[in-house]
């Protein structure tokens, strides 16, 4: 059987991890999250805001080699209100 070489990364505001994985042909999204073992060092992570080269997807999507999967975290602060708060300031 063939394997799968893919990288998952995550970043926290005074963090960034990147772990590089090889997994079976026919692993999932979410079988590398947990190949990972970024959500016990992370316990903030919800494994199902993922997303391969900046593209939402889900915990099922079948993995390619080289893909890159990302773990998402929620926006600090929403970027609609703070365009509003500076064009406020103007």
């Amino acid at each position: 059987m063939s394997t799968l070489r893919v990288e998952v990364v995550y970043a926290s505001p005074g963090r960034q991890v990147l772990r590089t994985l090889l997994l079976p042909e026919g692993s999932i999204v979410g079988d590398a999250v947990r190949a990972s073992r970024l959500l016990e060092e992370f316990p903030e992570i919800d494994p199902k805001r993922v997303g391969i080269y900046g593209k939402r997807v889900e915990a099922g999507a079948l993995l390619r080699d080289r893909d890159r999967v990302e773990l998402y975290r929620p926006l600090s602060a929403d970027p609609k209100e703070i365009r509003r708060k500076r064009a406020r300031r103007r």
